[in-house]
């Protein structure tokens, strides 16, 4: 029961995360929103090797497909964006294989089972996979809020999935009112 709930919970945000790059272009889905580059493909590109990582290599069950940018020779943060050859469909399409990668070590395997998390440090490296996927669900969702601050301010499109905004039903001119209450609010306190 447990395992299954982790499962899903995974699920819907590997599912959140795609979703954020619905009806964007290309131009938008990489484009650097905040000082550090972060952009919506770079992050669903950084999952897929983090949970390719930690359900793969960690059990045993190593990914089959290289992940270029843990070459040598790879450019820096080079899991964070999308290279100039990498397209939506390639990215999106290696997080999806990855998913059905680490979906069949989720079933394979106990809460319990233990591994070794390769780039820890080795006196505290080992993990159970219930450890691993209490993370990756972590790790998932921490991503997604930063894609659903980062799509607001590409497009405006706010909410928490697509068939549920989480958001009351506001109109524009509702919010640019309720913004600049809250702008005033801080100003004061400043």
């Amino acid at each position: 029961m447990l395992k299954a709930v982790l499962k899903e919970y995974l699920q819907a945000g590997r599912e959140n995360m795609v979703w954020k790059l619905d009806g964007l272009s290309e131009y938008d889905i990489r484009r650097p929103m905040v000082p550090t580059g972060t952009n919506l493909l770079g992050l669903i590109k950084h999952l897929a090797g983090v949970e390719a990582g930690y359900l793969g290599a960690t059990f045993g069950r190593p990914f089959p497909e290289p992940m270029p940018w843990l070459s040598e020779d790879a450019e820096p943060d080079a899991d964070m964006w999308a290279t100039a050859t990498e397209s939506r469909d390639d990215i999106v399409g290696l997080y999806q294989r990855v998913w059905s990668h680490a979906d069949a070590t989720i079933d394979a395997l106990d809460l319990d089972a233990t591994g070794h998390v390769p780039w820890w440090n080795p006196a505290r490296n080992e993990v159970t996979l219930h450890l691993v996927l209490v993370r990756l669900v972590s790790e998932t969702d921490r991503h997604t809020g930063q894609a659903d601050i980062l799509r607001e301010l590409i497009d405006g499109a706010a909410g928490w999935r697509p068939t549920t905004s989480n958001l009351p039903s506001q109109d524009e001119q509702r919010l640019a009112a309720h913004r600049e209450h809250l702008e005033q609010i801080a100003r004061n306190a400043g």
